[in-house]
């Protein structure tokens, strides 16, 4: 499975993260789990790589376990704000790959996960914007999913 990161916030909600803190997060919060491994990635769109026990775990599973890792690391961020401000919605939009793959070898390949790893502050508007009941609309229900990790007051 590979996570990319889309860091929709504009008004300084909550700090952006750059390539290697976003992968440290699910890094330090993998490391103890047992047939997991996780690690940061060379590539333009994706960051970070976990390889993952298909007969444990299925990829919505490990999706809802990154969603919490980044939750609870954005709600410590958030930590320092006022009670008036609201934190940012989190989606994890998977898909698994079936067409083919780009040439470098860091690349999504066929049978493989990409989450496209969303922050944003309406989650709502986010997947209306991004047409996501369109773009799934004909893929079957078995090679995508979405996790929505709403923003608490």
């Amino acid at each position: 499975m590979l996570l990319s990161h889309n860091f929709n916030l504009f008004n300084n909600e909550l700090p952006a993260l750059n390539r290697e803190q976003f992968a440290q997060i699910f890094i330090d919060g993998l490391s103890d789990r047992d047939k997991l491994s996780c690690n940061s990635i060379d590539n333009p769109h994706w960051i970070v790589e976990i390889i993952f026990s298909k007969q444990t775990f299925t990829a919505e599973q490990i999706g809802k376990i990154c969603g919490e890792l980044l939750a609870n690391k954005r709600r410590g961020d958030f930590g320092n704000k006022s009670n008036s401000e609201k934190a940012a919605d989190i989606l994890l939009l998977g898909g698994m790959k079936t067409t083919p793959a780009l040439g470098s070898p860091s690349s999504l390949q066929p049978g493989e996960w990409g989450v496209d790893v969303v922050e944003t502050n309406s989650a709502a508007e986010f997947l209306t914007a991004l047409g996501w009941s369109s773009r799934i609309a004909q893929k079957p229900v078995e090679s995508i999913f979405k996790i929505e990790i709403k923003g608490e007051q």
